[in-house]
């Protein structure tokens, strides 16, 4: 059983952080409510274009057919992430996936 780093809230109960480890950029609408409430330097906002086809995104409802400038977040530096997972609890289309960091 191994054990995962953990931290201690200012009401001294137990927290355990659970770190960004991947974006799906298929599901993101670039919406960007990942990247104003990070407290770090984790996420950018890149054009779709440069990550992925119009092939490959996941529209739904045929919102972006027209828009050849739709962003979409991408990690620019996961290893800045504090495990707050702030970015999930914002994110409407449930894109993150967090994992906890082994002691």
């Amino acid at each position: 059983m191994s054990e995962f780093v953990t931290g201690v809230t200012f009401g001294g109960a137990a927290w355990t952080p659970s770190f960004v480890t991947d974006l799906n950029q298929r599901a993101c609408i670039g919406c960007g409510r990942c990247f104003k409430v990070c407290p770090r330097d984790v996420f950018d906002l890149v054009e779709r274009d440069e990550v992925l086809s119009a092939e490959d995104f996941d529209d739904d409802y045929g919102d972006f057919e027209d828009d050849d400038n739709t962003m979409v977040m991408s990690l620019k530096n996961a290893a800045d992430c504090i495990g707050c997972e702030a970015c999930s609890k914002v994110c409407p289309k449930d894109c993150f996936t967090h994992q906890h960091k082994a002691a």
